[in-house]
């Protein structure tokens, strides 16, 4: 009865042309909502459950918040229009859900009819993983799906007693509440209503920095700092003046040092805990530390190195959203509170930067050696410059590893445990220890050292992403994920074809009098 009371008010306040949308407009987008543990602006927590839902923000040309209200408002009766379809690439879930070869997506309404159907599969698979985590996936969004078309998703700050409860939108929009604002604006009572919870939980919490997060979701820093390292990168190959490659370059750090500020203050912690951030963090620490080196050597090719391995990060994270989120979650309670997990994972992640800068410069040299023109004197600087990122990479990573082990014993109680992770942290650093040794002692000569650099990044790709995305197992399952395998056998299949194809003889290196040897 409540609901039809409701439902005719709103036809009633409503025009023509707001019949269609209610009271769902942009201006709800700054509320705060109880989300994931943590308050968020409701544009936050709109846009990353439609993306959640059906792999892109906006349904329909509607924007987020107006599709999560319209389809919220199910809940009080209130019919809508919007229907969401849940994306399906799963060969097995297609076959198990009757879809065609062609057809990759499903109305969640359709969903919800095999809901018993999909439960029962996901308790019978046994071996096969990747399906099992497909099902799973499905299963959650239909979950989600369900409790935002139920009203109970979306939720409302109210202070009773002098304390602050969240309210789900079918318990908070009462009747009582609509007709007394009628009293107070008779054309539109709702939308008042819903806007008056961000003075009640700012007055409450005495804080409204919860807004921050929706115009960090908005500005698209990491867009904009990709647009500006290609453009460094190009200038720099393209142009004489090295000052406006330089310009631009510090430009797209400040950028991704607001950026990683930004979700330091929303989230209140060190940007490391997942492995967005820690491609973030690699691509910034990687080019900072290439324009320190830079100017500290008075070497221009370490900009460009670290201009390259930004590109590949930032690509990253504004395309990989299968594989990366952005979105800022609760810490698992390993994580929380902990020094040595911050200086740890930054030492490491750091490490991995300046080991990238290695490995762009030596598949650089590896490209000019088969297909351009290089002297054995050139040929011999570059190396001396790996050497160098080499040494600062191998020597953080030393360092992380050892702040690793006294972060485990502080959480689990043993400094080591061959856990995957530790393993093939202590590889890699074996690994680059290794071609370090044989550089200095000249038993890794200078066409070999630069070829075994290229090679040697694809054991830092195992540690960072394998262990995460394709073994997943071990105590670090709060950073493992899904959707990665096929990036990293990617890399892995094309890095090995360029060794392949670039250990063949050329004659493009051109004997200047300079022993390849020393």
């Amino acid at each position: 009865m409540k609901k039809i009371i409701l439902f005719i008010l709103l036809i009633l306040t409503s025009s023509v042309t707001m019949a269609e949308s209610y009271f769902c407009k942009k201006e709800l987008e700054v509320l705060p909502t109880l989300q994931g543990g943590r308050v968020k602006p409701l544009y936050v927590h709109a846009a990353e459950a439609m993306k959640s839902l059906t792999g892109k923000i906006s349904v329909n040309d509607l924007g987020p918040v107006e599709a999560f209200c319209l389809i919220s408002l199910n809940g009080m009766g209130l019919p809508t229009e919007i229907k969401l379809e849940a994306r399906i690439d799963h060969v097995d879930l297609m076959k198990f859900l009757n879809l065609s070869k062609d057809q990759h997506s499903i109305l969640y309404e359709e969903l919800i009819a095999k809901e018993d159907a999909i439960k029962n599969e996901a308790r019978s698979i046994k071996d096969n993983a990747s399906y099992k985590k497909a099902i799973g996936k499905l299963y959650d969004n239909l979950f989600l799906y369900k409790e935002i078309k139920s009203g109970e998703n979306w939720l409302f700050p109210t202070v009773k007693n002098g304390a602050l409860e969240w309210l789900p939108l079918v318990a908070f929009l009462t009747e009582e509440k609509v007709i007394a604002q009628k009293q107070l604006t008779p054309m539109d009572p709702f939308l008042p209503i819903l806007l008056n919870t961000k003075t009640v939980y700012d007055q409450f919490s005495g804080s409204e920095k919860y807004e921050l997060e929706l115009y960090y979701a908005k500005a698209g820093l990491a867009s904009w700092a990709l647009t500006l390292t290609i453009l460094a990168l190009a200038t720099m190959v393209l142009f004489k003046n090295f000052n406006i490659a330089l310009g631009l370059a510090s430009i797209s750090a400040l950028v991704q040092l607001i950026l990683i500020a930004l979700r330091v203050i929303i989230s209140g912690r060190a940007p490391i805990t997942n492995m967005y951030e820690t491609v973030l963090f690699s691509g910034f620490g990687s080019l900072t530390l290439a324009l320190v080196l830079g100017h500290l050597k008075k070497e221009k090719l370490f900009v460009y190195m670290g201009l390259g391995y930004n590109v590949c990060t930032l690509m990253m994270l504004n395309f990989a959203n299968g594989m990366l989120t952005a979105t800022i979650s609760p810490l698992v309670p390993v994580l929380r509170d902990n020094f040595w997990l911050s200086t740890h994972v930054t030492t490491v992640i750091l490490s991995y930067g300046a080991l990238a800068l290695s490995w762009i410069l030596a598949n650089t040299v590896l490209f000019k050696r088969k297909w351009g023109k290089i002297t054995k004197k050139e040929e011999l600087n570059f190396a001396d410059i790996i050497y160098t990122t080499l040494k600062w990479g191998t020597t953080m990573l030393a360092g992380g590893v050892i702040l690793g082990g006294v972060w485990a014993d502080y959480s689990w109680g043993r400094f080591w445990g061959w856990d995957p992770k530790e393993t093939w942290s202590l590889i890699v650093l074996c690994t680059y220890m290794a071609i370090l040794h044989g550089r200095y002692t000249t038993w890794i000569k200078t066409d070999r050292f630069i070829t075994i650099t290229a090679g040697a990044f694809m054991s830092v790709m195992m540690a960072w992403f394998g262990v995460n995305y394709i073994l997943a197992t071990g105590l670090h399952s709060y950073g493992f994920s899904e959707g990665g395998a096929i990036f990293l056998g990617s890399f892995f299949l094309m890095q090995i074809i360029v060794l392949i194809i670039t250990s063949v003889k050329s004659d493009n290196i051109n004997d200047q009098g300079i022993d390849q040897q020393a």
